[in-house]
């Protein structure tokens, strides 16, 4: 591990915590030691630690298996189209929202490494059409229209913090809350802009308005839904009005929380492809955690598949779904080809525990750590190269004058800069830069040093 990661010790605060290397069991996640036996790489695992089952996948196997569930396995081989955005976000079941634009905001950066090419509008339109729908899952998440029924029932079982707080605002707001449910009701939708704050000059998360705050606590309880956004700012209006909108149309969901539950434990093992039991919970914030007991009468079902995972110490489930993709990733069918830059919001490195043990690749997100303590930099990028995250970058875009600035950009230690690992980086970055809008590229510092001649010769050939 880099001395630098020895120093960033989490917890300055309550995003960073969550993403600690071994957090408490109720999360569902692993320790030190579990965490860095299973994150080895294959050549270090000691040959009594496998099964010599052929049946046992290996761990690039695995990772092959898990990208090939999240679209990241292949580039997409034909130009994207319309219905591909909802595709996309029904294939990983949900697609998390922030607001952070350095570079593109994250939903839109997930895609474009699923997608490559493709209209960002195309993302806001799905909304606005009713294809798509907002709601707290992972977070505060895009879902497709036919999945949001699930999400809206769970919702009402009050077990999601944002809930919580809402519910809490509301008791200390009420008469404001409901006045403003009643001006949307009367008016139609609004934006949080719409409401003058009195203390100019403030800003900030913290800092928002009183009708921001009671807005998204509506919003929150399920009073309120977003029928589209406006420059990516949400317009809120009744629930009622935007489920009548929404494509397949609104049917309530009849399940039972146990059945609901059950239907996300699925939903996650399809969406990850292969999972341990203890990585589950997380995918949409499932407690308690998800253990073998509970996947038993799945397994016994046929619902979930159960496979060895050379080097892991517990057994890695499959959706059945993925049956056939299982038997191409043991037999080496699953090729790995693409390269390209993950937001640090996608949701293949999210759970820090899950890729650190998947890829070996210890990642936090560090826009939410104060810059002395920064390792790498405010929005760092995972690159993904043919299977493995090989190395990350810092970057910024600067939309007025066209530019894609890479701050910083570190391989991992023992990742060689070879050639086909510098053309594929250099054309995943200028790809990238080309769809933001921002073709020119900067690129800064670089580890090991003489990457960046290399990449920028690589820049210079493909230019010309």
């Amino acid at each position: 591990m880099p001395e630098c990661l020895r120093e960033c010790e989490p917890g300055d605060d309550w995003r960073t915590s969550a993403a600690r290397p071994a957090i408490d069991a109720s999360r569902g996640c692993i320790n030190v030691a579990a965490t860095f036996l299973s994150g080895r790489r294959e050549s270090e695992v000691p040959l009594s630690e496998a099964s010599a089952s052929p049946a046992t996948l290996s761990l690039a196997q695995a990772r092959a298996l898990q990208l090939h569930a999240q679209r990241l396995l292949r580039p997409l081989r034909r130009k994207p189209q319309r219905a591909d955005v909802v595709a996309a976000i029904e294939r990983m079941r949900l697609l998390q929202i922030d607001s952070i634009h350095v570079v593109a905001r994250s939903p839109y950066l997930v895609l474009h490494s699923r997608l490559g090419d493709y209209p960002a509008a195309w993302l806001d339109e799905a909304l606005a059409a009713g294809r798509i729908a907002e709601c707290w899952a992972h977070e505060a998440c895009f879902v497709a229209a036919r999945d949001f029924a699930a999400h809206r029932a769970w919702r009402e079982r009050g077990s999601h913090w944002a809930q919580r707080n809402a519910e809490r605002m509301h008791r200390e707001h009420r008469p404001a809350m409901d006045a403003l449910l009643a001006r949307i009701r009367d008016g139609g939708a609004v934006l949080a802009a719409d409401f003058p704050r009195e203390d100019r000059g403030v800003a900030g998360w913290w800092e928002w308005k009183p009708e921001k705050r009671w807005l998204e606590a509506w919003f929150a309880l399920g009073e309120l839904m977003v029928p589209r956004r406006e420059r990516f700012q949400r317009v809120y209006d009744l629930a009622s009005r935007v489920l009548a909108g929404l494509d397949p149309p609104f049917e309530p969901c009849t399940l039972d929380p146990a059945q609901l539950r059950r239907q996300f434990i699925l939903d996650s093992v399809r969406a990850l492809g292969i999972a341990q039991a203890r990585w589950i919970a997380d995918y949409f914030r499932l407690k308690p955690t998800v253990g073998a007991r509970e996947l038993a009468p799945l397994l016994d079902s046929g619902e979930l598949l159960e496979t060895a995972v050379r080097g892991w110490d517990v057994p890695g489930y499959v959706h059945r779904e993925h049956a056939a993709a299982l038997e191409q990733a043991r037999g080496g069918g699953l090729r790995a080809t693409h390269t390209t830059l993950l937001s640090p919001f996608d949701p293949l490195v999210w759970d820090r525990a899950r890729v650190l043990a998947m890829f070996g690749f210890d990642y936090r997100i560090e826009c939410y750590v104060p810059a002395p303590k920064r390792c790498y930099g405010y929005y760092v990028l995972p690159i993904l190269h043919r299977g493995a995250l090989v190395g990350r970058l810092d970057a910024k875009a600067h939309r007025a004058d066209g530019v894609f600035e890479v701050k910083a950009l570190f391989l991992e230690p023992g990742v060689a800069p070879t050639p086909s690992l510098v053309d594929a980086l250099a054309a995943a970055i200028a790809r990238t830069a080309r769809w933001h809008g921002t073709p020119q590229l900067r690129l800064g510092r670089c580890r090991p040093a003489g990457l960046g001649p290399a990449l920028r010769g690589a820049w210079k050939a493909a230019a010309g």
